[in-house]
């Protein structure tokens, strides 16, 4: 589990209280290298954000092949069509998700195959393109 939020202390304890600590690594914050490093060991990538104004983490992850799982409520899952979208706050389809992607090989494969020629299709340039686009048609009205 990356990052260093207000939450970590508590999830620590938490995953102590549930016997499950064994079963995790907390990293705290990761940056550069160590993020590639831990995604391309991860099986799955879940963003279960409240709210992630855009969240680039997800590209980063579907970038390396890792089928993703993120809260409907990110910023990102406006654009992103090859992930699982859940609502952040319902924890059992975040589990049913997570239990899917490992467990049926085919949705894992498909996951990874789709998002990586999903985020493949994301440039600066398109991105830029759609932005001047809105301008135009703006100041045309």
């Amino acid at each position: 589990m990356a990052g260093s939020g207000d939450m970590m202390d508590k999830m620590i304890r938490l995953a102590a209280k549930r016997d499950i600590a064994d079963r995790f690594h907390f990293t705290g914050f990761l940056k550069g290298k160590q993020v590639y490093e831990m995604l391309a060991a991860s099986d799955v990538y879940i963003m279960p954000s409240v709210s992630e104004p855009f969240g680039i983490s997800p590209l980063e992850a579907m970038q390396m092949g890792v089928p993703s799982i993120i809260s409907k409520q990110s910023g990102c899952a406006e654009i992103l069509d090859n992930v699982i979208k859940i609502d952040y706050w319902d924890i059992n389809a975040m589990a049913d998700a997570i239990y899917s992607i490992i467990e049926y090989p085919a949705m894992y494969n498909e996951l990874r195959e789709q998002g990586l020629a999903e985020v493949n299709q994301i440039t600066w340039d398109k991105a830029g393109a759609k932005v001047i686009d809105i301008y135009r048609r703006l100041i045309n009205r």
